[in-house]
C-alpha cells in the first residue's frame, strides 16, 4: 500500500531555500511518475513539478521553472523538491502524489496524497 509522508517545510525569508521530501513507507511508488502540488488558502490545489518513474523526465509549472528542482532516489523511496529563490507567493501547503495515469499536470490523475507540509515565505 502506498503511504506518502511529506516533510521539510518551514518558515523562510524571501530569497531563501528549502528542500521538501516525500517518502513512500509502502515502497510501492517506484513504478509511477510522481508530482508535487501546492494549495494556498482559498485557492485550488495546483501543479508544481513532476518526475517520471525512472527520473529521466521532469516538468514544471511556469511559475517555478528555474527555481525549483524535482528529483527522486529510488533506493530511498523518496522524491525531493529543492526550492530556491523562494517568493512570498510560494507560500502554501505542499503535497506529493502518485501520478497513476501519466497525466503529468492534471490533478485528477493523482492519488495517494500525503498529509502535506507547510511552506511559509516571509517578505
Amino acid at each position: 500500500q502506498v503511504q506518502l509522508v511529506e516533510s521539510g517545510g518551514g518558515l523562510v525569508q524571501a530569497g531563501g531555500s528549502l528542500r521538501l521530501s516525500c517518502a513512500d513507507s509502502g515502497r510501492t511508488f517506484s513504478r509511477y511518475a510522481m508530482g508535487w502540488f501546492r494549495q494556498a488558502p482559498g485557492r485550488d490545489r495546483e501543479f508544481v513539478a513532476g518526475i517520471s518513474w525512472n527520473g529521466g523526465s521532469t516538468y514544471y509549472a511556469d511559475s517555478v521553472k528555474g527555481r525549483f528542482t524535482i528529483s527522486r532516489d529510488k533506493a530511498k523511496n523518496t522524491v525531493y523538491l529543492q526550492m530556491n529563490s523562494l517568493k512570498p507567493e510560494d507560500t502554501a501547503v505542499y503535497y506529493c502524489g502518485v501520478d497513476r495515469y501519466g497525466l503529468r499536470y492534471d490533478l485528477n490523475g493523482y492519488a495517494y496524497w500525503g498529509q502535506g507540509t507547510q511552506v511559509t515565505v516571509s517578505s
